[in-house]
């Protein structure tokens, strides 16, 4: 009788049982490669205005275009094995790339490349297949605020982010700053961080506090920014309206611990008290559902959610373990140092960067 309920309660709808969470592979077998169905370690994805996945094929040092409902791959920008900084206006797919890690679109469909060893950010106008550099001259440095992006000296630039006023914001990882490109003008100019490894004060402002390796920034709903620090181990947030720092995770101490508990302090919102988490290395942050904060805990080998109304930390997929699955129980699949998250189309895509995969998380 109990059997006959559940399932009559299940055909009604009533008191359905959730699905249990999965992951799968969206493309990749685990080994480098280059063809419609291998990667060799992918970084930042986006979803373009076409609906297709564009992602950072790192290795290969080219940007591709994924269909997602044939699995089709295309070739946007680079030369498939060959690394370099050639090919200013001229077709993207003439040019050489040099480590790909991120990139994004701007609202008129441009799509904008972060260049970590090349030291720029690249622009390929979609409309014609061109490639330009919009911000940095090749050579590591720190020089140009105030002054065209293009001439500016960058020092491995890791992530951008279109902020909501359609400035560019660029994690200037060894410059250790932000840095904001006005997009319309072209002109470079500083926006957070004064050059100093030093820890980000809590509730400090923006404007005059260090910020130690800034890799990876997103926004939310609110308008506010969460910006991960890979060395400082810990995910901080930009209060939209003070614009201040405020912890969320991490200690600052590397490691992987506080499953269940407060990713910050003893107490956060509504959390129970309880140990703060530690983070190892975290880099890509995606906002998800419900108030949800996505992080590639990437040196942990894991990707964790916080719950930001009540501040709890869970691991979501991932082991803790380097390896490469078995799919398709997320907490018992094991990574391979992921670099990227992003949350669309109702699931959240991982780039598994040296397990050779992007993997799709069904929460």
């Amino acid at each position: 009788m109990k059997i006959l309920a559940l399932l009559l309660a299940a055909f009604l709808g009533l008191g359905a049982i959730a699905p249990a969470a999965s992951v799968q592979t969206l493309v990749g077998t685990g080994q480098p490669g280059y063809s419609d169905t291998q990667v060799n370690n992918p970084y930042g994805m986006t979803i373009g205005p076409d609906g297709a996945m564009y992602f950072c094929d790192l290795g290969n040092q080219v940007i591709r275009r994924l269909d997602l409902k044939t699995k089709k791959m295309t070739l946007v920008a680079g030369t498939p094995g060959k690394r370099g900084y050639t090919g200013d206006g001229g077709k993207a797919t003439d040019a050489t790339l040099a480590a790909p890690h991120e990139l994004l679109f701007d609202k008129a469909g441009n799509l904008y490349i972060a260049e970590r060893d090349n030291n720029v950010i690249r622009k390929v106008n979609m409309k014609t297949g061109i490639i330009t550099t919009v911000a940095g001259t090749g050579k590591a440095g720190f020089s140009g605020d105030g002054g065209p992006g293009a001439m500016a000296q960058l020092n491995q630039p890791h992530s951008i982010f279109l902020d909501r006023d359609g400035t560019m914001l660029i994690c200037d990882i060894l410059n250790h700053r932000i840095r904001r490109l006005h997009l319309d003008t072209g002109i470079i100019e500083a926006w957070a961080g004064t050059g100093e490894t030093k820890p980000t004060p809590d509730g400090a402002p923006v404007v005059g506090s260090p910020v130690t390796g800034p890799r990876t920034f997103i926004v939310s709903p609110k308008g506010d920014l969460y910006l991960s620090l890979r060395e400082g181990n810990a995910i901080e947030r930009i209060d939209a309206k003070t614009k201040t720092y405020q912890r969320i995770a991490g200690t600052g101490e590397l490691g992987f611990t506080g499953d269940g508990g407060p990713a910050l302090k003893a107490t956060f919102g509504g959390a129970a008290k309880g140990a703060a988490a530690r983070l190892a290395g975290p880099k890509g942050l995606a906002y998800g559902p419900k108030d949800s904060l996505y992080i590639a805990d990437t040196d942990s080998h894991a990707i964790r959610k916080v719950d930001l109304k009540t501040g709890v930390i869970t691991t979501v997929l991932g082991t803790g373990e380097i390896g490469d699955g078995p799919e398709t129980d997320p907490l018992k699949c094991k990574l391979n140092r992921p670099h990227g998250v992003l949350f669309a189309n109702g699931v959240l895509y991982v780039s598994d960067s040296e397990a050779h995969r992007i993997r799709i998380l069904k929460p």
